[in-house]
């Protein structure tokens, strides 16, 4: 009913959304989502390419044009928050274009994370902060997802240590990232020359511990960043200790899956475990492991795949999935209802 409150306020009022890079994997999720409220918003839909104020940009789409306004101070105006779906560039710029009273920025691509204001937001692990003051930046969706794991078992259990590797999709790197893989996948089957202009290394049929050194964004900064993330994220909770992280490079289109072992002071057992995660609103497989595949489009957090590590009786191994796109968004779209 609040939530309901909230939407048709804004409808009242005429809000306004903005969202730069409105043609980005992010971009769109959020104006599939946004059109989905009722009533839906205004959104002013800016392209993270262009910031000429005599070009209009039209991105053509499989469904239909999209027509895009230049980044600029003028397309900001009026706006009551906007989301930074495109890239740390347009991120940064629309931070320099942003007017004294213009919108709160909610950072997607932790461009502005660094700055004295950013505060990191992850409303679905932290809960909601309404009105929460300064550049809300939302955390990575591998470092957002593990604190939820985290700190739901941490509500019944107690964790001695853990680790996780984390398989990252080449969506993480957005368009470019997809139709790299897609074209080294052909290229590879055609025995044809490799695209390497965003990996810097055959992604296609293969696992990176670490992408080239030309790489359009090298796995250490990636690795270091979620880690960042969750130390932040799992501050909240002094008794949990941080993790050993390891990002690797799969080659996947869609999906984090993250492989956690865990070791707790007690063995809690299988059955324990599962319905710790269940009722705290994790979607539990018992049968055949979640995969990245299978959880495209969904917004909750899947576990499997949990088991007994047989040397260490106390420990437990877990398979971690999650939609990278449709969580970010969501956690996004909760930092915008504070602002409605």
């Amino acid at each position: 009913m609040a939530e309901r409150k909230k939407q048709l306020h804004a409808a009242r009022t005429g809000v306004r959304i903005a969202v730069v890079g409105a043609d980005s994997l992010l971009g769109r999720e959020l104006r599939d989502q946004l059109n989905d409220w009722s009533p839906s918003p205004a959104l002013e839909l800016i392209s993270a390419t262009v910031d000429d104020a005599a070009v209009l940009d039209i991105e053509v789409s499989e469904e239909e044009p999209l027509a895009l306004v230049p980044l600029n101070a003028q397309s900001l105006e009026g706006a009551k928050v906007a989301i930074l779906a495109g890239t740390p560039a347009s991120s940064r710029r629309a931070l320099k274009y942003n007017p004294a009273s213009g919108p709160v920025l909610i950072d997607l691509t932790g461009a502005l994370e660094d700055h004295p204001q950013a505060r990191l937001r992850a409303p679905l692990v932290q809960g909601q902060a309404v009105h929460a003051p300064g550049i809300q930046v939302v955390a990575n969706a591998a470092s957002s997802a593990l604190a939820a794991l985290y700190i739901t078992l941490a509500e019944h259990t107690i964790i001695r240590r853990s680790l996780a590797h984390i398989f990252e999709p080449a969506s993480e790197r957005g368009k470019q990232g997809l139709n790299e893989l897609q074209q080294q996948t052909v290229a590879v089957l055609a025995f044809k020359k490799l695209k390497k202009e965003v990996f810097d290394a055959q992604l296609a049929f293969n696992v990176l511990a670490r992408v080239g050194e030309e790489a359009l964004e090298s796995t250490d900064s990636v690795e270091a960043r979620i880690g960042r993330h969750l130390a932040s994220l799992l501050a909240a909770v002094p008794a949990i200790p941080m993790p050993s992280l390891r990002l690797v490079q799969a080659p996947v289109f869609h999906g984090f899956s993250i492989s956690v072992w865990i070791e707790f002071a007690r063995d809690p057992g299988t059955t324990r475990l599962e319905r710790i995660l269940g009722d705290g609103g994790f979607d539990i497989r018992t049968d055949d492991p979640p995969s990245n595949a299978g959880i495209a489009g969904q917004s909750e957090l899947s576990v499997g795949a949990i088991a007994q590590d047989p040397n260490q009786p106390n420990a437990y191994w877990m398979w971690l999935v999650a939609d990278n796109v449709k969580w970010t968004v969501d956690n996004a779209l909760a930092v915008v209802k504070e602002f409605l």
